[in-house]
C-alpha cells in the first residue's frame, strides 16, 4: 500500500500548530502584561499629580490674617491630598503620612505638597516580570512622584 504525498505531508506537520501557538501565546502575553503593568503606575502618576495640585489650588482659599496660618494651610493640604487618594485600594499600602509631605515656609509664602510612593509596595501588588532580552516589566522609578507648589501672598 502507497501512501499519497499529502498523507505524508500531514504527519510530518503533526504539532506544528501546539509550537506555533506556544510561540505566538509568550508574545501575546508579554504584550498584554506589559500594557496591564505600566497602566496602575500610569494612573497612579497622574493621580499623585492631580492630588497635589488640588492640595494647593485648595489651600490659596485660606485667609493669610487667620491665627495659625502655617499650621491650618498645611492641615487643610494634607486634608485634601488624602481625599484626593480614597480611591487607592489598601493593597497598594499607600499612606500619606509615610508617603506624601506638606511644607509651608512663612518667610517665603511657599506652599510645596509632594508625594514619595516608594515601587516597592507596587510590586508586592504587581510583580515585575523578567523578559529576556528586555528586563523588567514593568522598569519602573525607585519611587512614584508628584510634586506641586505655589507661592502664596502674605
Amino acid at each position: 500500500m502507497q501512501t499519497s504525498p499529502q498523507k505524508t505531508f500531514s504527519r510530518k506537520q503533526k504539532g506544528a500548530a501546539a509550537i506555533e501557538f506556544a510561540l505566538v501565546f509568550m508574545i501575546f502575553f508579554a504584550v498584554f502584561y506589559g500594557l496591564v503593568s505600566y497602566s496602575l503606575p500610569l494612573l497612579m502618576m497622574q493621580s499623585f499629580n492631580a492630588a497635589t495640585a488640588e492640595a494647593v489650588r485648595r489651600s490659596v482659599a485660606l485667609s493669610p490674617g487667620i491665627d495659625n496660618y502655617a499650621t491650618v494651610i498645611q492641615t487643610q493640604a494634607q486634608a485634601s491630598l488624602v481625599s484626593q487618594l480614597t480611591w487607592l485600594p489598601p493593597a497598594l499600602k499607600f499612606n500619606a503620612a509615610d508617603d506624601a509631605k506638606v511644607t509651608y515656609n512663612a518667610a517665603t509664602g511657599l506652599l510645596t505638597v509632594s508625594i514619595n510612593y516608594p515601587k516597592t509596595k507596587l510590586q508586592n501588588v504587581l510583580p515585575s516580570l523578567v523578559l529576556p532580552g528586555i528586563g523588567p516589566v514593568p522598569n519602573l522609578p525607585t519611587y512614584l512622584s508628584a510634586q506641586s507648589s505655589m507661592q502664596l501672598g502674605n
